[in-house]
């Protein structure tokens, strides 16, 4: 809706955009309370919108200027319901929500500021959601925003997705939107769940519509198509029954989807053209080695530890580092794992995220340190993001103490 809206308006009217957007959804919470949900909610909400932007070109039209490729259109009453509803059609809305993700990736702002957009805009992150994904800050992300909204807002159009060149330059931004839309949903930062499967398939819809575009068709967008989906192979066994969070060693990997195991698979193996080497190639491979092990006991940790090296070579990374620490332990014990997690550089970076403790706290008491267990358990309880992780890190200092009984 985003899209198509500010293609009819303009990037200078990006606020009225999104006021037309919330209009429509404002109009379906009094419309369907009564009417109940229609057979098809997104078409509903998307003719809300198309009517309400019809009404808001009618009035201001001579008021206020809209994007050029409106034009004349919008002068008379017999062209501008039939552009409109041309700019509606859904071959037109594809192309604009593809047009709509490079926009955001103007060359004048930082790639942090140009993710920061995609997530906000178009995936409908809050500001805070946006600030968990990138790892930083709420107020300096809220500025981050404000300051790129003003800057889109001195180009009237959508990018043209035509010139392969520019293309080039903004994908890897674009890609990196949609690798921590997938994030965000497979184990982000939301307050109400710690799984949403509708943003990890929203990635994949958006991923496959970048890949079918020829300028988006590469080794690196193939291979991040290959990580959404042998990441999204293992979404039906990240809960439990009650809807509590199972870790990897714990899921049945019987529940585990192969059909897009072998999607994942297929992608992985599209991705091998050519001699580039992205840190989505390695991350889709380490997620190969797991979905291809029969049990997290037989898997080929040597090989992970490996894909991790390369990776943390590729993207330095904290949260990496701590993967990497957790698969050496793995390999070589416990006492192995702690030692890297405490080599760590910029380890202050991951004080808010509540896995970091969490890994601690599994290490320790896998060597039997059951109270220094407990604290790290403690921690990442404080730190939970939503209700599923604080039960979870809340059996895990139940199972310190129900040990520490047992023992005495």
């Amino acid at each position: 809706m985003i899209s198509v809206l500010t293609r009819i308006f303009g990037f200078h009217n990006l606020a009225l955009v999104e006021d037309v957007v919330q209009d429509a959804f404002c109009r379906a919470l009094e419309v369907w309370k009564f009417r109940g949900l229609p057979d098809d909610p997104a078409a509903w909400l998307m003719a809300s919108a198309k009517n309400r932007a019809i009404d808001v070109l009618r009035r201001e039209r001579t008021a206020r200027v809209f994007a050029p490729e409106l034009g004349r259109l919008a002068d008379s009453e017999w062209t501008l319901v039939p552009a409109v509803e041309e700019r509606f059609a859904p071959h037109a809305l594809q192309d604009d929500l593809l047009r709509m993700m490079f926009s955001c990736c103007d060359p004048r702002l930082q790639e942090e500021a140009q993710v920061a957009l995609i997530l906000h805009i178009l995936c409908g992150f809050s500001v805070g959601e946006v600030a968990g994904a990138l790892v930083a800050g709420h107020a300096a992300v809220e500025k981050r925003i404000g300051r790129a909204k003003k800057v889109l807002a001195g180009s009237r159009s959508l990018f043209e997705i035509a010139d392969a060149k520019q293309v080039s330059a903004r994908l890897p931004a674009v890609q990196r939107a949609l690798y921590l839309l997938f994030n965000e949903g497979y184990h982000g930062a939301s307050t109400e769940a710690v799984v949403r499967d509708e943003l990890c398939r929203e990635a994949i819809r958006l991923a496959t519509l970048l890949q079918r575009h020829a300028a988006g068709d590469t080794p690196a967008t193939r291979a991040l198509l290959a990580l959404l989906y042998l990441h999204a192979a293992r979404l039906p066994s990240r809960l439990d029954a009650h809807g509590d969070l199972l870790p990897l060693f714990d899921q049945d990997r019987s529940r585990w989807d192969r059909s897009l195991l072998a999607a994942g698979e297929h992608w992985l193996e599209e991705a091998a053209a050519g001699t580039e080497l992205t840190d989505y190639h390695v991350e889709a491979a380490i997620a190969w080695v797991h979905g291809s092990a029969p049990s997290a006991a037989e898997t080929d940790w040597r090989r992970i530890v490996s894909l991790y090296d390369q990776l943390l070579a590729l993207r330095p990374s904290p949260v990496i580092a701590l993967n990497r620490a957790i698969a050496i332990a793995q390999l070589e014990g416990p006492e192995r794992g702690l030692a890297e997690i405490a080599g760590i550089g910029r380890a202050e970076k991951l004080a808010s995220y509540p896995f970091y403790p969490a890994a601690m706290g599994e290490l320790e008491l896998r060597r039997g340190q059951r109270e220094a267990a407990r604290g790290h358990f403690q921690s990442a309880r404080s730190l939970a993001r939503n209700a599923s992780e604080r039960r979870f890190f809340e059996q895990r200092v139940e199972a310190c103490g129900a040990r520490t009984e047992a023992a005495s």
